[in-house]
């Protein structure tokens, strides 16, 4: 019988020829993650239980990425311990200040997340690494704890889902659109504890920050895990960040998996997660009538380059509605600089968008956009449950960079040929 990718992986860093979903094995880890919320929960059991060295400081990554720049007291103290604690231990992977970016999009960008890695985090959606052909999966931060201090976690193999999606996507259809597309298939539980495999000719047309999208939202679904087959286009974005060595791995044509799913996606318009839970998934056409208050477009989700030039794009002669706020945040400082270099910043401001530094921001409800009571927004983050974005009774509606900057133009839920028409997209 053939393995899966996820398996391989496993075996691999378990040090086993091979193995099985449902198998409880200790695994070495390539790189373990933390940021300014779960790391000083981590950095406690570690001086709890008297532990005074990491096992690698090379392959651990501290971001402080969540309330950046601090937003009060408590979010100040919080990186100041999570800081002094790299220093300590010479953590060659601490960011902060002008240097950081949302984790999931800086380390990628950084080349410290590779095909072949096993990758886990204190952080759900560390499973966006499984993008690069990687596996990478969350884990609560006392198990960070450990892996900080010893290399190794606990992993019980999971199933896997495979995910075949044919056809050509319409104009305006996104990652974005695909995965929720999915998640609005199966439901939120649907992949629980399990990986999801994303794969052909849909996905292979993608490109790599596209697919990063997809494997985000696996969490979403209840994964443990996304994962995408390396290709072409993965080996030439890792080399492209890093002369580091990477093993690429595929799944065997007889692999077993839990179930397999394959859609013709072609006629898939661009869709909408209505309140309050991302499986709740309609067509933008049946969205319309919907009035916001707020626009965000950015987050681990959708905050890269090609998402705020295709923002860009729609918005370029256009002006926000006077009675949205559209809240513009870069992932990284790399995506800032590559789009303010371009002008897409520039098209950005003068439509009328806020711009914000590097953060994850109103993603979680942190700062620079809570919602009030009652208030709706598009968000092109990834969750939109009660309170996710501010007040319990506000609600969010998650879209892809699309429909979010023609939503914020039109003041309500929009698809892009309503603000731009049926031509193809304009040049920034």
């Amino acid at each position: 019988m053939g393995h899966t990718i996820a398996e391989k992986i496993i075996a691999a860093h378990a040090g086993k020829k091979e193995v099985f979903p449902g198998d409880m094995v200790m695994a070495k880890v390539d790189l373990v993650l933390a940021n300014d919320i779960t790391a000083p929960l981590a950095i406690k059991v570690l001086e709890e239980h008297g532990i005074d060295k990491v096992f690698d400081p090379e392959k651990i990554a501290l971001v402080m990425d969540h309330f950046t720049p601090p937003k009060d007291i408590k979010a100040a103290t919080q990186v100041k311990y999570v800081r002094e604690f790299a220093r300590k231990h010479g953590i060659k992977h601490y960011y902060d200040g002008g240097e950081v970016g949302i984790e999931h999009t800086l380390l990628p960008e950084k080349g410290l997340v590779r095909p072949g890695m096993l990758v886990v985090g204190a952080d759900s959606h560390t499973c966006t690494y499984g993008a690069l052909g990687a596996f990478s999966t969350g884990m609560g931060s006392t198990d960070i704890a450990f892996a900080m201090a010893t290399g190794e976690v606990w992993l019980k193999v999971p199933e896997t889902m495979k995910f075949i999606y044919r056809g050509k996507l319409k104009k305006w259809v996104t990652s974005k659109d695909l995965i929720l597309y999915t998640i609005g298939q199966i439901g939120v539980d649907g992949a629980l504890y399990r990986v999801m495999e994303f794969d052909g000719e849909v996905i292979r047309n993608l490109s790599v920050e596209a697919r990063l999208t997809m494997a985000n939202m696996a969490i979403e679904a209840g994964g443990k895990a996304g994962i995408i087959a390396p290709d072409e286009k993965t080996v030439q974005y890792v080399k492209e960040r890093t002369d580091a060595p990477f093993e690429l791995y595929y799944s065997d044509p007889d692999a077993e998996y839990h179930s397999v799913y394959e859609w013709d996606v072609s006629d898939l318009d661009p869709v909408v997660a209505h309140p309050f839970s991302p499986d709740n998934v309609k067509s933008v056409w049946e969205s319309t009538d919907i009035t916001i208050d707020q626009v965000f477009i950015g987050s681990c989700t959708n905050g890269k380059y090609e998402d705020l030039k295709i923002a860009a794009e729609i918005l370029k002669g256009k002006k926000v509605h006077p009675y949205v706020r559209c809240i513009v945040i870069p992932a990284t400082p790399g995506v800032y600089k590559r789009a303010l270099e371009e002008g897409i910043i520039q098209t950005l401001l003068d439509a009328g968008c806020v711009i914000g530094p590097c953060t994850c921001g109103p993603c979680l409800g942190g700062h620079m956009g809570i919602l009030a009571p009652g208030e709706r927004a598009v968000s092109t983050s990834n969750r939109n449950f009660p309170g996710r974005m501010g007040h319990v009774t506000a609600e969010v509606y998650l879209a892809s960079p699309a429909v979010a900057a023609a939503s914020a133009v039109l003041g309500r839920i929009a698809h892009p040929e309503e603000v731009v028409g049926k031509e193809e997209p304009i040049t920034v």
